[in-house]
């Protein structure tokens, strides 16, 4: 993955059209009228309406009109038809730059909208996670890659049901409002399912049903469900999502994998088998790191991945949510430029005491 390139900021931009006008009436003045610079004076509100509105162009307009009429009467082009056709020039690039900046304009507000009805509906589905349940500490991370509107594809949830800590951190495919309507579909199905079902595998087929029911065409959510009891285990059901990442006490750190791949949700119902349940220990001390591939395929500059099971040493603070920020920190400066997925963590910590 090549490196982000700059991109021109609205303060540079600002300063352009001044910086332009400023140039071709230099140019003007030192070459001569015979090159016929003065009609490129409409570049200053050409280039206004890009930052701004229809004032600040009209602005910007005036000043190169008044800019231009100096410099024809300094050239002596008003004694031709040269004189005229420049003015006539930067009247009309004003004119049609106050259009598109009043369009412009009209359309930033209508998105600010749209997005501002996206986040609300974000924060909505996703609620933020109990500080504990039960035995466990949790802290959650969220990382959108639409950065201009902060809303993604990635959806967690815990809930505390009377058949244990049932958890489910998923993958929507695609992003924006589409990807908020779908994880709205699998949350509402986990919650109902979280609390009815006596097991994980019935949360899960549950879940599938309802997935599959409600998706159109060939959308698909990658997802993990753990579900963590009394018995000092996690149980986990594996839809096609990257392998949690579990934490020991002393250390030491590992990637438990099922016993076999299972297609994401939306897609299982079409004769393939469902994901087998499988167990590993967690116990007090221990940790576990549930994520989304935004996490591990975050690339730096020489496109390596982001080594996630190197850096358990960042999870050592007593405080969960600072130790999951230390992470988000050290992933985003890993990566090179804006992320280019959603990333999503979940960290779930046994207590020594609940």
């Amino acid at each position: 993955m090549e490196p982000e390139k700059a991109q021109v900021g609205p303060a540079v931009l600002a300063c352009m059209p001044i910086a332009l006008m400023a140039a071709v009436a230099v140019a003007d003045i030192v070459v001569g009228p015979g090159v016929g610079f003065l009609p490129l004076v409409s570049l200053g509100p050409a280039f206004a309406s890009l930052v701004g509105g229809w004032r600040r162009t009209a602005q910007f307009g005036v000043a190169a009109l008044v800019l231009c009429v100096g410099l024809g009467l300094y050239d002596n082009l008003f004694e031709e038809r040269r004189g005229f056709t420049a003015m006539a020039s930067v009247a009309g690039v004003t004119a049609a730059g106050m259009a598109a900046a009043a369009i412009r304009s009209r359309r930033e507000a209508e998105l600010a909208s749209v997005r501002s009805v996206a986040e609300v509906a974000q924060r909505v589905l996703l609620r933020p996670v109990p500080l504990t349940a039960g035995p466990l500490q949790a802290a959650v991370s969220y990382t959108s890659a639409a950065a201009e509107a902060r809303i993604g594809g990635d959806l967690y949830e815990v809930v505390a049901s009377p058949h244990g800590i049932r958890v489910i951190v998923g993958d929507v495919q695609g992003k924006g409002l589409a990807a908020v309507e779908t994880a709205a579909v699998v949350l509402g199905a986990f919650r109902e399912a979280a609390h009815d079902e006596k097991t994980l595998l019935g949360v899960g087929e549950r879940l599938e049903r309802s997935v599959d029911r409600e998706l159109e065409g060939e959308k698909f959510v990658t997802a993990i469900l753990a579900e963590i009891g009394s018995e000092h285990e996690a149980v986990f059901l594996n839809y096609g999502h990257p392998a949690p990442l579990v934490i020991r006490e002393r250390g030491d750190a590992e990637f438990p994998q099922p016993p076999a791949f299972a297609l994401p949700l939306g897609l299982g119902l079409h004769g393939a088998d469902g994901p087998t349940p499988f167990q590993v220990p967690f116990a007090p001390g221990d940790q576990l790191l549930l994520y989304t591939d935004g996490v591990t395929e975050a690339r730096d500059a020489r496109g390596d991945f982001y080594p996630l099971g190197e850096k358990v040493e960042l999870l050592k603070d007593k405080d969960a949510r600072r130790a999951l920020e230390t992470l988000r920190a050290d992933l985003m400066a890993h990566g090179v430029g804006p992320p280019h997925d959603d990333a999503a963590m979940l960290l779930l910590r046994y207590r020594d005491q609940p």
